[in-house]
C-alpha cells in the first residue's frame, strides 16, 4: 500500500506509489492512457489526523474515484488548522493534496480575502505539474484559479453542481445578507462567461441549457456514489411487503434549504389516511430541535425516528433497504446523491421538482415529482404508490434500470472521456 508523507509546504506526497497496472480498479479504467495529471478544486474543508486526510462532504469520494483513470489527481482545498477527523476519508493512492489557507466559510468575507493571495500562490505553484484543472464554482477562488491557469496555458474545465444564486438565497442568515444574492448573480455570470473558453461539467439539464446558451461545451451528469455491486436485485425489491407498517425515509441535512419541517406535515397527513406510515429521518443540522417540536405539535412524535448522521457504507445501505419509499422535499438541489442511493436499494421515490432533480429522475419517468412546499401533493403521491401496485412496480423497475446506467463507475468513465476528448 502506498504511504503518504506530509511535506513542510503543506503538500501530502505519495511514497512508494504503485505503477498504474497494480491495484483493483474498474475494467473500463484500465483502458485509459493515464498520462494526464488533473488538478481539482472544490470548496471543501479538509482535516488531517493520524489516520490521514478527510473531508466534510461525500463529494470527495466521487473526486477520488477519478484517480484510477488518470496518472495523478492533485486535490486543492482549505485545510482546517485544528487536527481532527471529518466523515469522508480521502484515499492516498494516486492523489496528492495541496493545502490552501483556511477560512471558516465563504460568508467570512474578511477571512476569505485574507486567504486569497496564499491560495492563488499555492495553486500557481502546482500548474507546471498539471495538464488540466477542474474548478468548481461559481466561487471567487475558482475564478482566480481559472485566470492563472489560462495565463499559464493549462487547460481549464468548470464544474457546476447547483443553481448558485438560488443556493445562496436559501442560506442567508438574515436580511442583512440580502446583498449576497446580487453578488451571487455576478459570480454566476462571470462563470458562464468563462465557460465560453472552458468546457463545463454540470449537474442537471437545466444548468446544461444555461451553459450551452453561454457557448460552453457541456457534459451533463450527476455525481453518483453508488457502485454497481450495491444494486438490489429487482425481484428482491418487488418482493418487499406493502401491508402493515410502511417506513418512509428521508436522507438530508436538516437545514432550511432542505425544508425538513415539511416532512412532519406530510407524515401527519399520511397517518390520517393510513396509520401504518412511519418516518425515518437520516441527517443532522440546525433544524433538528424545530423538527422535534413540530412533531410534538402535530402528535406524530411517536411515529418519527431521528437517526442523526449515518455514515455512507453498510449502515446507511441497511437503512435504505429496510425502508419502503424515499421522500425528498428540498427547496433547491443540484442532483442529490440520495436519489441514486434510494433507487439502487429498490425504493420508489417522491421528490420535489427543483434544480437537477427532474433530469436525475428521467424527466419524471422513474419517480413521482411534486411541487416544493406542497405537503398535499407529496401525500397524494405516496398514497398512490401504496395503493397502486402497478405504479409502484413500474417505478421500482424504472429506478433500478436508470441507476444501473448512472453508477459511480459509469459516470466517472463519461467524465474522464469528456476530459480526454476536449484535450485532444
Amino acid at each position: 500500500m502506498p504511504s503518504a508523507a506530509i511535506a513542510p509546504d503543506g503538500v501530502t506526497r505519495l511514497s512508494d506509489r504503485p505503477p498504474p497496472s497494480e491495484g483493483k480498479e474498474p475494467s473500463a479504467a484500465r483502458q485509459y492512457d493515464r498520462r494526464l495529471r488533473l488538478g481539482i478544486y472544490a470548496d471543501l474543508v479538509f482535516r488531517r489526523d493520524e489516520q490521514g486526510l478527510s473531508a466534510d462532504r461525500a463529494f470527495v469520494a466521487f473526486i477520488a474515484g477519478l484517480a484510477s483513470r488518470f496518472d495523478e489527481i492533485v486535490l486543492f482545498g482549505r485545510l482546517d488548522p485544528v487536527p481532527g477527523r471529518s466523515p469522508h476519508p480521502v484515499p492516498s493512492e494516486r492523489i496528492r493534496f495541496v493545502a490552501l489557507p483556511h477560512y471558516p466559510r465563504v460568508a467570512s468575507i474578511s477571512r476569505l480575502a485574507g486567504a486569497y493571495r496564499g491560495s492563488v500562490t499555492a495553486f500557481a505553484k502546482e500548474l507546471p505539474r498539471l495538464d488540466a484543472a477542474w474548478l468548481f464554482g461559481p466561487h471567487p477562488l475558482a475564478l482566480a484559479f481559472a485566470r492563472v491557469a489560462r495565463s499559464r496555458r493549462v487547460a481549464v474545465f468548470l464544474g457546476v453542481r447547483q443553481d448558485f444564486p438560488q443556493y445562496v438565497a436559501l442560506r442567508l442568515p438574515n436580511r442583512r445578507w440580502l446583498w449576497a444574492i446580487p453578488a451571487a448573480h455576478v459570480l454566476e455570470r462571470a462563470f458562464r462567461r468563462l465557460a465560453r473558453h472552458a468546457p463545463a461539467v454540470v449537474v442537471g439539464e437545466d444548468l446544461g441549457r444555461r451553459y450551452r446558451r453561454a457557448g460552453a461545451s457541456v457534459l451533463v451528469t450527476g455525481f453518483s456514489l453508488v457502485p454497481a455491486s450495491e444494486l438490489v436485485p429487482l425481484e428482491d425489491a418487488l418482493a418487499r411487503p406493502w401491508g402493515g407498517e410502511l417506513r418512509l425515509l428521508s436522507v438530508s441535512r436538516l437545514d432550511p434549504e432542505k425544508n425538513p419541517l415539511l416532512l412532519v406535515d406530510v407524515l401527519a397527513r399520511l397517518r390520517a389516511r393510513h396509520p401504518g406510515w412511519r418516518l425515518t429521518v437520516v441527517g443532522s443540522g440546525p433544524l433538528e430541535a424545530a423538527l422535534r417540536r413540530r412533531a410534538d405539535e402535530l402528535g406524530v412524535a411517536n411515529a418519527i425516528e431521528l437517526r442523526g448522521y449515518v455514515p455512507a457504507g453498510p449502515e446507511l445501505w441497511a437503512v435504505y433497504r429496510s425502508s419502503h419509499a424515499l421522500l425528498h422535499v428540498s427547496l433547491t438541489e443540484g442532483v442529490p446523491q440520495i436519489l441514486f442511493e434510494a433507487q439502487a436499494a429498490g425504493l420508489p421515490v417522491v421528490a420535489t421538482d427543483v434544480g437537477g432533480v427532474r433530469a436525475a429522475l428521467g424527466g419524471g419517468e422513474t419517480a413521482l415529482l411534486v411541487p416544493p412546499e406542497d405537503a398535499g401533493a407529496a401525500v397524494d403521491a405516496l398514497e398512490r404508490i401504496r395503493l397502486e401496485g402497478d405504479l409502484r412496480r413500474r417505478l421500482i423497475a424504472a429506478g433500478l434500470e436508470s441507476v444501473a446506467n448512472e453508477t459511480l463507475d459509469a459516470q466517472l468513465d463519461r467524465i474522464a472521456e469528456f476530459f480526454r476528448t476536449s484535450l485532444r
